[in-house]
């Protein structure tokens, strides 16, 4: 007998045929009504037995946390809350879950916060919060890829460990093999790089844009997928120290081409989770619903979850220059009034999240493209303007959260971006391949890229971005 999968017996109309599944106690009523999960789906499956016809030493092994198989026949359900449910005609206790352990862990069957659920990660994924959000997470991952593949991009591998720092934030972390209890010296007693594994001072990626372009400058259209790190010791609901970049490079395209690009994809996955994650969006939509009603209410969405998500799909995102919208800011109630934490006072200032959400969310009232920032602000290799103070960058925010993408369209001209990387202290001889680019078949060339645990968050809801990626990094926290 072929086992089946929850959210497909869930899907079947009853049968007499019999059925075989496995899966984990969520709750077991009156010895009668086993509450099964096994993952496929955030609903439960009600298996109904008759336990005059069990042994008692079996019965008292269902408990919460329990692994069991049951099999049986999928009837039509006499009870609220399902349509189907199984008749068990024998159960297997494939792992037994101690009640008094239970009791100390968040299986137990009560409200835990996201708090406590962190500190035991390895069993989180068990809770219908965690269900949700990485089930979401998992289909979102699968829409990049589709979207990029319908679209004619070819996916690469960036290095992981490499000698470039692609922002010039100076924030990596380092990977050696010396003995840090006796590294060696050279003559002027800084650390001899040329005892190491790679002969030269290597670190984690915080980017894998600048190889992506050297890609798209052979293949035209690429994107990568995959881990990126940052040693900023930022403990805060919005950073990581490890977590997923997706950054698209096409040749030929300029900035506009760009922000085409970046909003095209980003309402093809997130209507991709509406259409394809409705049971997981509408628990998450009631959590935050409960969550909103214990807030002030001047800190309480105007949106509900999915309406936030249609909000992004069914406007055109609005493109503003930064110059506006510093102008928008300075004369915004706000700012008069000081309500802003950092107030506005002058061009060139870095936009800060409460600024980016203001424009969102009150101003314009729709997803929000920012582009041509100071030039000051921003990264050596975007594409300098013919006014000499901004450059060709663009940024999307969202309604929520702020920025979700940085983008621009990179610097092709090999003198200027030269110049550049001299002004910014950016060694020319570690960074000589890039360069390169620029001196064979140059052209212009556009990207950018969106933290995927951002994405994430503003899908599910959650307000913490330690709560979608299943063993967040962060400073002072390496566990499990």
């Amino acid at each position: 007998m072929k086992s089946k999968g929850i959210k497909e017996i869930l899907q079947s109309e009853p049968s007499l045929q019999p059925l075989k599944i496995a899966g984990w106690v969520r709750s077991f009523r009156s010895n009668r009504f086993i509450a099964l999960n096994d993952g496929s789906t955030i609903k439960n499956l009600q298996c109904v037995v008759d336990f005059e016809n069990f042994d008692e030493n079996l019965i008292r092994k269902i408990t919460v946390g329990a692994a069991i198989e049951v099999e049986g026949v999928l009837v039509e359900s006499q009870g609220q809350g399902q349509t189907v449910e199984i008749q068990v005609e024998d159960i297997t206790i494939l792992g037994e879950a101690d009640p008094e352990e239970v009791k100390f862990t968040i299986l137990s069957p009560k409200r835990h916060t996201l708090e406590k659920l962190r500190e035991q990660a390895h069993l989180r994924i068990r809770t219908n919060t965690f269900g949700a959000v990485m089930r979401l997470r998992s289909k979102l991952a699968f829409a990049v890829h589709e979207y990029f593949q319908k679209n004619g991009f070819y996916y690469m591998n960036t290095p992981i460990i490499t000698g470039s720092d692609a922002e010039g934030a100076g924030e990596m972390f380092g990977v050696t093999t010396m003995d840090l209890k006796s590294i060696p010296l050279n003559e002027q007693g800084e650390i001899d790089y040329k005892k190491d594994f790679f002969e030269k001072e290597s670190n984690l990626t915080v980017s894998g844009q600048l190889e992506a372009e050297t890609y798209a400058m052979g293949l035209g259209k690429v994107y990568t997928f995959g881990p990126t790190f940052r040693a900023e010791n930022s403990n805060t609901s919005r950073h990581l120290a490890e977590f997923w970049m997706i950054e698209p490079e096409v040749a030929f395209y300029d900035l506009s081409d760009n922000m085409d690009l970046a909003e095209d994809f980003i309402k093809y996955v997130v209507k991709y989770a509406l259409d394809h994650c409705e049971d997981d969006l509408d628990f998450l939509e009631n959590r935050l619903i409960q969550e909103e009603k214990t807030k002030p209410l001047a800190e309480r969405s105007d949106m509900s979850l999915k309406d936030k998500l249609r909000f992004v799909v069914d406007n055109n995102f609005k493109r503003v220059s930064y110059t506006e919208a510093i102008d928008i800011l300075k004369n915004s109630k706000p700012n008069k009034k000081k309500k802003f934490k950092y107030v506005i006072e002058e061009w060139g200032a870095d936009l800060q999240s409460e600024h980016e959400r203001f424009l969102v969310e009150k101003h314009f009232k729709c997803p929000v493209i920012l582009f041509d920032y100071p030039a000051n602000i921003k990264a050596f290799y975007m594409r300098l303007n013919e006014d000499g103070k901004t450059v060709r960058a663009m940024d999307v925010l969202f309604p929520g959260i702020g920025e979700i993408v940085g983008g621009s369209q990179r610097e092709e001209r090999y003198e200027v971006l030269k110049e550049k990387m001299t002004a910014m202290d950016i060694p020319e001889e570690e960074l000589y391949w890039y360069l390169d680019l620029r001196k064979f078949g140059t052209c212009v060339h556009s990207g950018f890229g969106l933290g995927f645990e951002r994405l994430v968050q503003f899908v599910t809801g959650m307000g913490n971005i330690r709560d979608v990626i299943p063993y967040p990094r962060t400073p002072g926290n390496a566990e499990f």
